[in-house]
């Protein structure tokens, strides 16, 4: 028998593991990618690799709650609409702007929502509850009820205290948690460096995206949405020359990948034709194969190996198994390095929303969409999900599990879902 035979015997024998016994031969291998200061207008989308602890109060001083007048509610004690207490305007407070002048018993400060109480002031009145009134050419208001103490002050801290934790290690910064860090002046922000991975494609049936369309050949978009996933996922992808279909060249080509690089991902090569060429390349005594084979679709020929202590995957070349493979592997080794509490992704119970009745001897991961009706989480199948189709990819903002079936499942069943990046759910 010759060596092509021999080696196409091999694929034929992979040995499938389970997705959750795939996962975890990945994990060991996780190394945090290291840490550095980025300024804060950079930091949306960074993962912030350490605690943050807030340096000061906040509200770092007494804040009116509302337009109005600051006094001294023992001022209005006994006052009421037959007999309204007259207090003397004496200040006025911008917000932004400091007390002028100190109120003393029958005072009273018109202020700004926003601005500095005066510190010998203990509560605010809201401005529609006043009557102005003007004698011997000096400004009062008129109150007929009482205010109570504390009324529409927010008082020092009322939010977050000094020393008090603001934002935890691991935390994907977004539009609130940049707030915080404005708030509390934090110009510069500690964040996990991107893992840099690379991103290869295999087939000669692969067109640039911007050639022109040609007979028998397809487009390269799985490079494009890998990468945009690994942004998505807190790495920094780098778009790589296509892999030959020369078997030293092509090692040469990911040898050097696996150096400059902290992971690697092909697209393409890994199923069991002749020009399939990435089971042969993850062979050797210097690399360690980990799988070369999941028991799901799509993607069941994922592969995955280390050399020198660096991942290489090996997705399919169909976008659907391509797509699936990163979400379910790679997603989560970058999650890891980046140091994320949770770098799986998210599962929740829903009904299954119409039936699915293929038939299956691997567990499918299906895209689908999550809808809320009477309550209930509902969850539908694309109706087109096969492995080579990419077009449902963008409507999806889930994967339904469907565990291996000699019957399909009808709608109404309950479903294990993992939640993909961006869906609103």
């Amino acid at each position: 028998m010759n060596n092509t035979a021999l080696t196409n015997e091999d694929k034929f024998r992979r040995q499938a593991v389970a997705v959750e016994a795939a996962q975890a031969r990945i994990m060991p291998f996780v190394v945090p990618s290291g840490t550095e200061q980025v300024k804060l207008a950079e930091s949306m989308g960074r993962i912030l690799a350490e605690d943050v602890v807030a340096p000061h109060p906040y509200p770092f001083f007494r804040r009116s709650g509302m337009d109005g007048y600051a006094v001294k509610s023992s001022d209005t004690e006994y006052c009421h609409a037959e007999e309204p207490v007259l207090l003397q305007v004496v200040d006025n407070i911008p917000c932004g702007s400091l007390p002028s002048v100190p109120i003393v018993p029958g005072t009273a400060a018109r202020i700004m929502t926003g601005a500095k109480v005066p510190d010998e002031a203990d509560a605010v009145v809201m401005l529609e509850m006043t009557e102005p009134e003007i004698q011997d050419g000096r400004t009062y208001i008129k109150l007929k009820r009482p205010i109570s103490s504390g009324l529409n002050i927010t008082p020092v801290g009322y939010e977050i205290s000094a020393g008090d934790r603001l934002l935890e290690k691991g935390r994907k910064l977004s539009a609130g948690e940049i707030s915080v860090l404005a708030t509390f002046g934090l110009a510069s922000v500690p964040v996990m460096k991107r893992p840099r991975v690379a991103v290869l494609s295999t087939g000669s049936e692969l067109l640039e995206v911007d050639e022109p369309l040609q007979d028998g050949k397809i487009r390269n978009s799985n490079t494009y949405m890998l990468a945009s996933q690994i942004i998505e996922a807190g790495g920094d992808p780098h778009l790589l020359e296509a892999i030959p279909d020369h078997l030293d060249k092509a090692r040469w080509i990911i040898e050097q990948a696996l150096t400059d690089y902290d992971v690697v991902i092909t697209t393409g090569g890994v199923s069991v034709g002749d020009y399939d060429i990435m089971a042969d390349l993850v062979k050797g005594p210097d690399v360690e194969m980990l799988f070369n084979k999941v028991t799901m679709r799509p993607g069941s020929v994922t592969t995955a190996a280390v050399k020198n202590g660096k991942l290489l995957f090996a997705l399919s070349g169909n976008p659907g198994a391509c797509f699936v493979g990163f979400e379910l592997f790679v997603r989560p080794l970058l999650g890891g390095m980046l140091g994320r509490e949770k770098p799986f992704l998210a599962e929740i119970r829903a009904e299954l929303g119409s039936d699915y009745m293929k038939i299956n001897n691997f567990t499918r991961f299906v895209r689908g969409r999550l809808d809320l009706s009477n309550g209930k989480v509902i969850a539908y199948p694309a109706v087109l999900d096969e492995s080579s189709v990419m077009v449902t990819i963008k409507d999806s903002d889930v994967l339904i599990v469907i565990p291996p079936t000699t019957t399909g499942i009808q709608a109404g069943q309950p479903v294990k879902v993992l939640k993909l990046p961006g869906g609103g759910w």
